[in-house]
């Protein structure tokens, strides 16, 4: 069974990649060009990381910080 720390664990790293991931798909299919698609690089890492700061400030790290 699929815990919540597993799928915060498992989601950083596909997270990290999805921005270049949908880079290369959008300028191989011809869809847009590269200078089109060269915004959404980053944004699989600032996404990832954004996961992360979710997690420590709202998630149930927080609740357990919060009420020790």
């Amino acid at each position: 069974m699929l815990e919540r720390p597993d799928a915060i664990l498992a989601a950083i790293p596909l997270l990290s990649v999805s921005g270049l991931a949908l880079q290369t798909t959008i300028a191989a299919t011809g869809l847009g060009t590269g200078l089109l698609a060269a915004p959404l690089a980053p944004a699989g890492p600032v996404a990832a990381l954004a996961l992360v700061f979710r997690e420590l400030l709202a998630g149930p790290v927080a609740e357990r910080a919060a009420d020790e």
